[in-house]
């Protein structure tokens, strides 16, 4: 039988054949947890169990296997930690007697941080098992003894080709975020290391998704479970604000960095590591602490920035979205999403690192101009609604206050110069560049100049000049440009005083001559002649 956790206030599901679990009011002695693991417990100050806790620990402290739907926050972590301390027994060297996977190293240390007290009044070791690091210090800890593995599932593998380690006798195995498994390629690995394991362990399993790859999983290595699910109540929902901010691309940083600026911690998400990397540095520059995770950073370096973002010496995390399963720190301020998730999934996984446990958060996204579909989709895949506008209707207060015109490098340009009609006057000169930079000019006391298209005109080149000259002494235009193709056929008249004398062969004569009542605005570059000489 299935059961759904529901908040305090939640109508109960039309469904008949669902047994409805409230919150939990009773302690976790009340579960059936033993005295010792309570008293630990209460010294980490948890006394009343979570609804994901309330449903499934019943179950797994009778050795029952276990299938659990739950969203990150929703205390999952303690909720198979509790079975693990009070089910596995003393292990002898390199044959662990718990094991848990995990997607991701951050994800991994905190499960043994979660451990780590719980298995000390029995005197249990809990070690983990993760790549970034030398395998040295795993090797001697395995030869030593460890009772629960925390492992991914690369490194694991590693250990086990090289006989350092051994899983026959693993009586439980917890698969930890199940759904974030198959996204990542691991499940391959995932159903070798279980293979490995004894057949009559225990397997618990918890996952956001429940469907696809996962069922699978489910229903080759799971005998009988039972399936329990959190469903998070719509009031809930009005703990998470849902913020889409359109705002223009080369103002992504400068905004992100307001934001940063209101207090509290920020987890900033971005898509690559080199994005991560740049992006810290841009914020600490314009006077916003940030540092980076990724996969890129070595562990050491990792657990420096997570000690520093949890301590407050830091308050801006810039995460990709591989490290944002592994990032557990509660009271994060707001989550802004720098670049977009590539899908509904992603975005559920980056906001969840706010509101956790039960409080309050922001989750803000920055919207730019040409991924405003993408936004608009994104927001009715995860629930929020549909509005095309991304901004419009679920924009906290100040939002408007960072819409912006299309930038200048978006505008419509204007109509080149060299696509615009000169006309020229008495006494004034115009200028208008050509296809090839050459320049016409026109000039002359009451000089005037028509262009005729598709006409050839006494007194004209034929070619990418085309002249025409009307009556009065001293009038000229010239017109240097030409054809498309570049070439241009240069007639063996002799022009007018004053004017460059060209033959079908080139140039005969040199400089063009200035003459009386002629105007001469610069040098006019001419295309190469018919003949194959180029034009200067």
């Amino acid at each position: 039988m299935t059961s759904v956790a529901l908040g305090a206030d939640a109508p109960a599901p039309p469904h008949a054949d669902l047994r409805v679990v409230p919150p939990a009011e009773q302690g976790f002695d009340q579960l059936g947890v033993p005295a010792d693991l309570c008293d630990a417990l209460a010294r980490l100050g948890i006394s009343t169990p979570l609804p994901i806790q309330a449903v499934t620990v019943p179950d797994a402290l009778s050795g029952r296997d276990v299938s659990a739907k739950a969203p990150t926050g929703s205390g999952k972590t303690l909720a198979f930690s509790v079975p693990l301390a009070a089910r596995v027994s003393r292990a002898a060297a390199r044959k662990p007697r718990g094991l848990v996977l995990a997607p991701t190293r951050e994800l991994a240390t905190q499960i043994a941080d979660t451990l780590r007290p719980l298995l000390a009044p029995r005197k249990l070791r809990v070690h983990t098992f993760f790549g970034g690091v030398g395998f040295g210090g795993q090797r001697s800890a395995l030869a030593r003894g460890v009772d629960v593995a925390v492992a991914c599932p690369g490194r694991l593998e590693d250990l086990m080709r090289q006989r350092a380690i051994d899983l026959s006798d693993v009586e439980l195995v917890v698969v930890d975020e199940a759904d974030r498994m198959a996204d990542m390629g691991f499940l391959p690995a995932v159903r070798r290391i279980l293979d490995a394991t004894a057949p009559d362990r225990q397997t618990l399993l918890f996952s956001a998704t429940l469907d696809g790859a996962v069922d699978v999983l489910v229903r080759s290595y799971q005998r009988d479970p039972a399936r329990h699910e959190v469903a998070t109540p719509e009031d809930d929902l009005t703990k998470v604000t849902h913020r889409f901010e359109p705002v223009a691309l080369s103002d992504r940083t400068a905004v992100c960095a307001e934001l940063a600026g209101e207090g509290g911690s920020t987890i900033v998400f971005v898509r690559t590591k080199h994005g991560a990397d740049r992006l810290a540095r841009q914020l600490t520059h314009s006077g916003v602490p940030a540092e980076p995770i990724h996969g890129g950073r070595s562990q050491g370096q990792r657990e420096r920035t997570l000690a520093s973002f949890r301590s407050g010496r830091v308050g801006v995390l810039v995460a990709t979205d591989v490290a944002a399963r592994g990032i557990h720190v509660d009271g994060v301020a707001r989550v802004v999403h720098y670049d977009l998730p590539a899908d509904a999934k992603d975005y559920v996984h980056r906001s969840g690192r706010t509101a956790r446990a039960g409080a309050t958060g922001t989750v803000i996204a920055l919207v730019p101009p040409e991924q405003r579909a993408a936004a608009a989709a994104l927001k009715r895949a995860v629930g929020l609604g549909g509005s095309e506008h991304p901004g419009d209707a679920s924009a906290g207060a100040g939002t408007g206050q960072r819409r912006r015109q299309v930038p200048a490098n978006q505008r419509r340009r204007q109509v080149p110069a060299n696509q615009q009609r000169s006309s020229s006057g008495a006494g004034r000169n115009s200028a208008a560049r050509s296809r090839f930079g050459e320049r016409s000019t026109a000039g002359g006391a009451g000089g005037q100049s028509a262009r005729r298209d598709g006409q050839q005109q006494a007194g004209s080149t034929q070619g990418g000049a085309r002249r025409s000259s009307q009556g009065g002494v001293g009038q000229t235009e010239r017109a240097g440009q030409t054809e498309r193709a570049g070439r241009a056929e240069r007639t063996g008249r002799t022009e007018r005083a004053g004017r460059t004398e060209w033959t079908a062969g080139g140039r005969t004569s040199g400089r063009p001559v200035r003459g009386k009542g002629h105007q001469h605005a610069g040098s006019s570059r001419r295309a190469a002649p018919s003949g194959g000489t180029r034009g200067r």
